[in-house]
């Protein structure tokens, strides 16, 4: 038979569905929307189990991972801040019990002596679950770096995965007199990580097929930690193969009504998926799925991506980390940064005319009305951090916003959420525009207060956030102080002291053994 035959009469589809249901097979409803027409059949024979070559898309990532030589001293530079940041932020999630709990051994009792740190802890755990308690540190508070394109995410996620498994590679070498990784080693793979991710984000939305950003992580940290621990090209595309069959999570967790502190998880987790597939494919020699991707039906593409192949913008190099973003000054989802630092402009001319205020119009992106645009009760820590209202109330009626300012306690002003009200949240065409240039990358936002008795304020309007390339020497130097005032947050004063010293000369640091460095903020 060379063509199927779909449609009917109305009574001839109802005829087919009752013979079914009696059969217990399934026939859809929907068919009867359908006339009368032949459909041809595919071309691919889903009956033939030959094996087909990898996915291009697969290969190119093991190509890239094991074969490309980063030569761009911006990249390192930046990569070098980027670890610092992440490790601050890091070290500031630890004042948060929430945080806390997720990040010793899976189980009581599951420690690994000799095994991978978690900074700020005395844990030491296998390579897994550490990945896991590290991106999850990195992520809680939404304050390390950031990546916006047609995908959303933090390319910083993945130092879960490549700290945890450069750590357990590099003690067990020194006790075994071989050879550990270096700092500059792991911002190797570090930058190399930040370009998947990125460079997959730039035209692919998963978002928009309901996924969370964190599908991109597991993938970047699946390529390197395989590649880190001595995995082929043929390994690397195994366990990528095997990232993509996981499929990804649903980004529900970010959106009302079901806003939660899973998506300061999620990203740990997808580390430690990640990290165990790179263990199966090197240590164990699990089969790969060529066409975990193309496999008709069943493969990525029509499970999960509506049919469409995956498009890309440029070939892998280092992009992504010279252009990466920074959360310097507020732990805000970074749609709002710009909107942030604008209400900290209007502060001194509102703070005292609150009760007078008539409305509080936000101008920002398509991507940030879709995602932190939120009305009606906010539930949570992690609601109010995705939420651009709440953003802005915050530094309009306090003058600041810190990660303690999401805290139930200031939650309850009730001043924050009468403020909330009066605001109008839309959509800026030039600011959408300018956030899809790939010369510009802004995430601009504009912020005005009209008052009852007709006047308003001025119109306060930020294209790019101090964490933009385009502010690197003004947000450098505050990177540095956020990264200061979180180790004196956490560590001891020796601990600090000898932090500072070693990260004061990038050349000494980047030949430090990775281990040696991180046992700087073990406790």
């Amino acid at each position: 038979m060379d063509r199927t035959i779909l449609g009917g009469s109305v009574g001839q589809v109802k005829h087919m569905q009752r013979l079914c249901s009696m059969s217990g097979w399934w026939f859809p409803a929907t068919i009867a929307l359908f006339p009368y027409r032949e459909i041809p059949m595919s071309a691919h024979d889903i009956r033939s189990a030959k094996r087909p070559d990898p996915d291009q898309p697969m290969v190119d990532i093991a190509n890239y991972v094991a074969d490309y030589r980063i030569d761009s001293t911006e990249a390192y530079d930046t990569a070098r801040y980027m670890l610092l940041d992440s490790l601050a932020t890091a070290m500031m999630a630890m004042k948060f019990p929430e945080c806390v709990k997720h990040l010793g051994p899976v189980v009581p009792g599951a420690t690994l002596p000799g095994g991978a740190r978690v900074p700020g802890t005395s844990h030491e755990l296998d390579p897994v679950q550490a990945a896991f308690a590290i991106g999850t540190q990195v992520r809680w508070l939404d304050f390390n770096d950031t990546w916006l394109a047609a995908e959303w995410g933090h390319p910083s996620d993945n130092l879960g995965a490549i700290l945890a498994v450069a750590d357990y590679l590099s003690r067990k070498a020194g006790s075994e007199g071989g050879k550990a990784l270096s700092v500059r080693d792991v911002l190797t793979y570090a930058i190399k990580a930040h370009e998947i991710q990125g460079c997959y984000a730039l035209l692919n939305s998963f978002n928009r097929v309901g996924q969370d950003h964190v599908i991109l992580v597991r993938l970047a940290s699946t390529a390197v930690a395989t590649a880190m621990l001595g995995g082929s090209k043929e390994q690397i595309v195994t366990a990528v193969s095997h990232s993509w069959i996981d499929n990804g999570a649903l980004r529900t967790y970010r959106h009302a009504p079901n806003a939660g502190p899973r998506k300061s998880w999620a990203a740990g987790d997808a580390c430690r998926r990640a990290v165990t597939h790179a263990i199966n494919a090197v240590y164990r020699g699990v089969v790969d799925y060529p066409s975990a991707l193309t496999a008709k039906t069943w493969g990525y593409y029509d499970v999960a991506f509506k049919g469409k192949s995956f498009e890309f913008e440029r070939p892998f190099g280092s992009y992504v980390m010279e252009n990466v973003l920074f959360k310097i000054s507020f732990p805000a989802e970074f749609h709002a940064q710009t909107a942030v630092e604008c209400a900290m402009q209007l502060h001194a001319q509102v703070a005292g005319k609150l009760d007078q205020i008539e409305k509080v119009v936000i101008e920002t992106q398509e991507a940030g009305c879709r995602i932190i645009d939120k009305t009606g009760p906010l539930a949570n820590y992690a609601d109010r951090d995705h939420c651009i209202q709440y953003m802005v109330a915050v530094p309009l009626i306090f003058g600041r916003l810190t990660a303690d300012d999401y805290n139930d306690d200031v939650a309850a002003d009730p001043r924050i959420d009468a403020l909330r009200e009066k605001m109008v949240v839309t959509e800026n065409p030039q600011f959408t525009k300018d956030y899809f240039d790939p010369e510009k990358r802004y995430i601009g936002n504009s912020v005005q207060v009209f008052f009852k008795d007709g006047s308003s304020s001025e119109k306060v309007s930020i294209d790019y956030p101090i964490g933009h390339r385009k502010r690197r020497a003004e947000g450098i130097p505050v990177l540095l102080k956020k990264f200061e005032a979180a180790m004196r947050g956490h560590l001891p004063s020796h601990k600090v002291k000898a932090i500072l010293e070693a990260t004061a000369d990038p050349a000494k640091l980047d030949a430090m053994p990775i281990q040696a460095f991180l046992g700087l903020f073990t406790l």
